[in-house]
């Protein structure tokens, strides 16, 4: 009898071997640079963070994958004339994760939390604005501002602006942000900090037909090298961001797709002008003279990046070209002298990523500072040391930041979220990001102004003339604006990598 049944077990094995493509899980892996901070939107405070959620929280706005704007949740709106009330239609037929209706009252319960200040959460300023949120009937929702405000729209597409279920807000509380319940395409399996963020399809998801992939599991490798590995070998369907010096490697390999896309992703280094010796605006000048940012594009970014041309990178709506400012050693040396510092000083550089292109960055700045007599010690900060030393410091007169190498998107696609929440003096940490702790009432005034007004002459005047203010004031060095790379298997589609550096995966599939 034992030997009887092996030709049947054999067969039964080769069986099976040509059965299982039939069944085979469509397991997408995407290989990024860094670790995510939460999976709370309302309270992340990177890039990336935000582009992961968005497997499972969808907002009433949203951008395709050319960061033009389109409904999502939202069916419809309209504005009073005076700017205050925004009226929205929602969609209907649609669930959460966990069973719950999406309807108004969902709306009301997730824009609630974020405009109550005792809540603490790092998008509060970009909502603080909505004065009330009201249910006007199940699928209709209404919005009342505190002051006109021109691009609000646009706060609603942003990345943080989803829609949370208030049932499992109820349920988990502040733990909400290790248990997202959305009505992505997606819904949330296991979050493990530094190894990976895994998302199953939800078989109730209300467009028919998606998602087309199984499960999509995020996999932090800050190491690029590791990264191209990954790609190279098959372990990852999807890399970003590729590691520049990997470039024309992967480039050769004919089952991989390399991708450079056009960004609005403006990397700077801020200095904070509360502290001796960034206090003096020519030492700030001297500081953006004595760096190289062409070499800067070729050194750190192999040529996938150029020197930043103003305050706004192109593409971000009210832009102005600027510069960019030109290397100019001898200026810069000059520059310190007047300010009092012939014998350039001493400070300490933070990136705010630790992976090896900004390691390459903020090494490339060190040498150059170095040559006109500014000694910069270095360090790249983990995500949690970056929330803890920068974003999270309570007092600016004491806050340790000096030189702070970071980057930013206006994922808004305009003008106010590139500047409001980097240059206004409201905005200093924690409240913001403002890590030059810049104040200028002149750029100020302007904000202000600018998000009053619905009239693009008087908006590209006033963003115009803070622009250049701010550029004359340096509270940054201007380096780079970056080209987006990316690289994904052939045999993936739909996986695109934002100009806001933002992902778009909603047509995702697997071959």
């Amino acid at each position: 009898m034992k030997h009887s049944l092996a030709p049947l077990a054999a067969a039964l094995a080769l069986s099976a071997t040509f059965a299982a493509p039939a069944f085979a899980a469509k397991d997408v892996v995407a290989a990024v640079a860094s670790t995510f901070t939460t999976m709370d939107p309302y309270d992340a405070n990177d890039t990336l963070s935000q582009a992961v959620v968005k497997s499972f929280y969808q907002g009433l706005y949203g951008f395709d994958k050319d960061m033009k704007m389109k409904p999502v949740l939202a069916e419809s709106h309209t504005v009073s004339k005076d700017g205050l009330v925004y009226t929205m239609k929602l969609k209907k037929d649609i669930k959460f994760h966990d069973g719950t209706d999406f309807n108004a009252q969902a709306v009301k319960a997730t824009f609630d939390r974020v405009t109550n200040p005792d809540n603490k959460l790092k998008r509060y300023n970009l909502y603080k604005n909505i004065a009330k949120t009201e249910v006007v009937d199940p699928y209709t929702v209404k919005f009342t501002l505190k002051e006109s405000f021109s691009p609000f729209i646009n706060s609603l597409a942003h990345p943080s602006g989803v829609i949370i279920s208030p049932a499992a807000l109820e349920k988990h509380g502040k733990a909400i942000a290790q248990n997202p319940v959305g009505t992505g395409p997606f819904k949330f399996v296991e979050w493990k900090q530094s190894d990976y963020l895994k998302v199953a399809k939800f078989d109730g998801y209300w467009k028919k037909g998606f998602p087309k992939v199984d499960t999509i599991t995020f996999r932090p490798v800050v190491d690029n090298n590791s990264r191209s590995a990954m790609m190279q070998t098959g372990e990852a369907h999807f890399t970003f961001p590729v590691p520049y010096e990997q470039a024309e490697i992967l480039k050769t390999k004919q089952d991989i797709a390399l991708v450079a896309a056009p960004s609005i992703v403006h990397r700077y280094m801020s200095m904070n002008t509360l502290q001796k010796p960034f206090d003096n605006p020519k030492v700030r000048q001297a500081i953006n003279y004595a760096i190289n940012k062409q070499a800067l594009a070729k050194v750190a970014f192999s040529g996938y990046a150029i020197p930043a041309e103003g305050v706004l990178p192109k593409g971000v709506e009210y832009a102005v070209k600027l510069g960019p400012w030109p290397h100019d050693p001898a200026k810069a040396r000059a520059l310190l002298k007047e300010a009092g510092y012939p014998n350039g000083f001493e400070t300490q550089l933070w990136s705010a990523y630790n992976h090896t292109t900004a390691q390459k960055v903020i090494q490339f700045l060190q040498q150059q500072l170095a040559q006109v007599g500014i000694k910069a010690s270095v360090q790249a900060l983990e995500a949690g040391q970056r929330v803890e030393k920068v974003e999270s410091a309570q007092d600016a007169a004491t806050a340790p930041v000096r030189l702070y190498y970071v980057g930013w998107s206006s994922s808004t696609g305009e003008a106010d979220w590139a500047m409001r929440p980097l240059l206004a003096s409201e905005s200093h940490p924690p409240k913001m990001f403002n890590t030059a702790y810049y104040k200028n009432d002149v750029v100020d005034q302007n904000i202000a102004k600018a998000l009053n007004t619905t009239d693009p002459k008087e908006k590209t005047r006033l963003y115009t003339e803070a622009q250049k203010q701010i550029w004359n004031d340096a509270p940054w060095a201007f380096l780079v604006t970056e080209q987006l790379l990316s690289a994904s298997s052939k045999k993936l589609t739909g996986f695109h990598v934002m100009p806001d550096a933002s992902f778009n995966f909603d047509d995702v599939d697997l071959k």
